[in-house]
């Protein structure tokens, strides 16, 4: 018990204003994860009142419920920061009650608590851990300092690795190290990240890619796009294969940067290797050549893209960019030719800003027939929206086009829109 009366000492020491103001960032950047789609029993948590969450679940299916899952507790805790205490108390009191000895369960547990920004709760499960006479590790210290990070509360984290470095059982090891990279690289503190990848190779530790998944993201994070490159070239030097993670946030930052070469440079050595482009880098490539207004670029890209056997939904992505980029110079030609091939490749407009477009540029041009060609072009694969018909009345009115104002607002009350 004595360790655990140091840190919950050292844990009281820390005073409020001794948390900077970083709280915030943290809550953002650090711990915010990919938000899942929630379960049946997410849901029932979400909905039932807070003294009836432990009953549920421990009368409930709780294996639906994934303890690794930090998005489905990120998702509960911005309902209810309670609720999602409740659960983890629970999960704890279960742990105690079967004499639970293995430390990744206390470890998971504690970092679960990091992400529900629950410091106390982390420093509540490490001191029952330790009464229970289940001795600490590297790990679950690197759990705690990630929950005291989350938490905003820096100076206990930096305390607890100095814990670390006078022991003789639980010596920082190079996950510790790679914690606090992450952390201040989340925080936008170039300086600290950059200390402790010093650290972390003083120390003997090598990099790894999560180290420079943690750097390239700091740096895009300050536009040190500089950076961002040169620390990616380390990487490959050291014959490391980059993660999904940090080829994101390299294309992120040369998009930042708006640099159209170095754009096209980085997608042809990505492609030539075989990697795949996820939806988010494809929503980035379209939204920055539609503000360059480089359209003939996207041209480029989707030929590129049907050569590598893409995703469904990034092809898609590209193909609704182009119509957009068209309809917005007014190339009704080139719309209509865009719109025929995407059909012919076995895609259908998904967002009704990208038909609204369109139909904006119809009247614009006021092409009216090609207007409803395109229109019936579309029916079968696309369900236009209540404000792609006000888009089509207000134009039909201005235009003083009654008898096709009729057919719309008609075609309104068949589609239970009006």
């Amino acid at each position: 018990m004595a360790l655990a009366s140091r840190v919950l000492s050292m844990a009281r020491t820390s005073t409020s204003s001794s948390r900077f103001s970083v709280h915030g960032k943290f809550e953002r950047l650090f711990c915010n994860q990919q938000v899942s789609s929630p379960t049946p029993l997410l849901n029932r948590l979400l909905q039932i009142p807070k003294s009836q969450i432990k009953t549920t679940l421990d009368s409930d299916d709780t294996s639906q419920f994934s303890w690794d899952s930090h998005s489905l507790l990120t998702t509960l805790r911005s309902s209810s920061p309670e609720k999602a205490q409740l659960v983890l108390e629970w999960r704890l009191e279960k742990l105690l009650k079967e004499n639970e000895t293995c430390l990744d369960q206390y470890s998971s547990l504690i970092s679960l608590c990091g992400k529900i920004r629950n410091v106390s709760l982390a420093l509540r499960v490490f001191t029952l851990m330790e009464s229970r006479g289940i001795k600490p590790d590297s790990s679950v210290f690197d759990s705690l300092i990630s929950a005291c990070l989350c938490s905003g509360d820096v100076v206990t984290a930096l305390s607890l690795f100095e814990i670390m470095m006078g022991s003789e059982d639980y010596k920082p090891t190079s996950e510790t190290y790679d914690t606090f990279v992450s952390g201040f690289s989340s925080l936008g503190n170039a300086d600290a990240m950059q200390k402790w990848y010093l650290a972390k190779k003083a120390a003997g530790f090598s990099a790894n890619v999560q180290t420079y998944e943690s750097l390239v993201f700091g740096c895009v994070k300050l536009r040190d796009f500089d950076g961002a490159d040169g620390y990616f070239k380390e990487m490959m030097s050291l014959g490391f294969m980059p993660s999904m993670a940090v080829i994101e946030n390299v294309l992120d930052g040369l998009c930042k940067c708006r640099n159209v070469v170095k754009v096209k440079e980085f997608l042809k050595f990505l492609l030539d290797g075989g990697w795949k482009i996820n939806l988010n880098m494809a929503e980035k490539l379209v939204k920055l050549y539609c503000e360059l207004g480089k359209v003939d670029e996207m041209e480029e890209l989707l030929v590129a893209l049907m050569k590598t056997d893409q995703a469904h939904e990034v092809l898609q992505k590209v193909h609704c960019g182009i119509i957009r980029m068209y309809a917005m110079l007014d190339r009704l030609d080139d719309v209509e030719y865009s719109v025929g091939r995407m059909g012919k490749e076995g895609f259908s407009f998904k967002f009704a800003d990208d038909v609204e477009k369109v139909i904006c540029s119809y009247f614009r041009c006021e092409a009216y027939d090609r207007l409803d060609l395109f229109l019936d072009h579309i029916k079968d694969s696309y369900k236009l929206t209540r404000s792609a018909y006000d888009f089509l009345i207000a134009g039909y009115r201005r235009a003083g086009l009654y008898e096709k104002l009729d057919r719309a607002i008609n075609d309104m009350k068949l589609n239970g829109i009006l």
